[in-house]
């Protein structure tokens, strides 16, 4: 038997690659734009930037180092310079396609960072495969700014599978949806009318707010912020404030909240602070033609008629008073039952008809001839 060759036998010791076959190599080189990788074969293997990532910024040395090594694909193989061109991003995408695949037909739940923010949505990447989630998507309500997911992991479903088209579509709002009715089933079972409850402003509208009380929302009507009158709700709260609310009314999976504690209802010792025939001192919060509505407290008003402001004759209250203007008054009548007292200012005033008539009236005895009062004494 003829020896063989040295060249003949380092042929005999090394592979061939043919262009789609998937090798393992090992880093000897690393550039900022290029690893060199030996594969085996003669030729060296040579993995590119563009090849590695769809980062076209990455320093390839931040990311290998000698003595690595590496799985990649052979993307052609140039034999009369000796090299063989290698991907790194595509093998690894052809992998995160094959797991989107068989999530897509499990059903199963993915996790994955999101990589881009795009004007109809999020682009995230599953072991080098990229998966779009329209805006639509994102969240089961509108999400004006999407650039917050920006580098966060989010969960998500694939609802749409088709790499041919590049038609991978991701659905997380299912996920949302779920979770929330889960929370809100959870905090429905555990609470229920009159119950006093912790919760933090989610939301101020003009009509009232909505409360996040872990695991659903529950409106705060304006008119059930407190016993006084509030003109503003945003006067009294804002968004992220903790607040202890009173479950009012359960209907479905509405709630109705209340900060009117039973407890604190200034009705319960009104009587004592308000007797008829006490003088009190209050706020005029609102007036019609027929009289002023004066706050003694918040949540206890009381009614100053027309007729009662002064002895002097008012055709409208607004002529004589003024919204936030202090007053004094007596009060004349106190009905508990219907939350009613009336108020007067006018007895509270000097009668000066009264008093202009007594004087007129010694003035004139004054005045009377000395003979006249001598026949009266007679």
């Amino acid at each position: 038997m003829s020896e063989q060759s040295f060249e003949e036998m380092l042929n005999a010791s090394v592979k061939t690659v043919r262009s789609g076959e998937v090798v393992e190599g090992t880093v000897f080189d690393v550039k900022p734009d290029q690893i060199i990788l030996n594969i085996g074969t003669k030729a060296d293997g040579i993995l590119t930037r563009d090849e590695y990532s769809n980062d076209s910024s990455v320093d390839l040395t931040t990311v290998a180092k000698p003595g690595d090594t590496m799985e990649v694909k052979v993307l052609k193989v140039n034999d009369s310079e000796g090299q063989v061109f290698v991907t790194y991003k595509r093998l690894a995408a052809e992998k995160g396609n094959k797991k989107l695949e068989e999530a897509f037909e499990n059903g199963e739940i993915l996790k994955a960072k999101v990589v881009r923010v795009l004007t109809g949505g999020l682009s995230v990447l599953v072991d080098g495969a990229r998966v779009f989630i329209p805006a639509s998507l994102v969240s089961d309500t509108f999400e004006k700014d999407l650039g917050k997911y920006l580098d966060q992991e989010i969960e998500f479903k694939i609802i749409e599978f088709n790499p041919r088209r590049r038609r991978i579509i991701g659905d997380r709002k299912q996920l949302v949806s779920a979770e929330k009715k889960k929370a809100q089933e959870e905090l429905l079972g555990r609470i229920s009318d009159g119950d006093a409850v912790d919760g933090e402003v989610k939301n101020i509208t003009d009509f009232g707010a909505f409360i996040d009380l872990g695991g659903a929302d529950g409106l705060l009507h304006i008119s059930e912020m407190s016993w006084g009158r509030v003109d503003n709700p945003r006067s009294i709260l804002k968004v992220g404030q903790k607040v202890k609310v009173l479950v009012k009314e359960i209907k479905g999976d509405r709630i109705a909240l209340s900060m009117k504690f039973p407890e604190q209802n200034p009705w319960q010792t009104a009587s004592e602070k308000y007797a008829a025939g006490t003088v009190v001192k209050g706020r005029v919060a609102r007036m019609t033609d027929f009289g002023a509505f004066v706050e003694l407290e918040p949540g206890v008003d009381a009614l100053l008629h027309v007729s009662q402001i002064s002895r002097d004759h008012v055709d409208k209250p607004s002529d004589v008073l003024k919204v936030g203007q202090e007053i004094e008054a007596k009060v004349v009548d106190f009905n508990g039952v219907d939350r009613k007292i009336s108020l007067s200012m006018k007895v509270l005033q000097p009668d000066t008809a009264a008093a202009e008539t007594a004087e007129a009236a010694v003035a004139e005895a004054a005045e009377a001839p000395a003979s006249e009062e001598m026949t009266a004494e007679a």
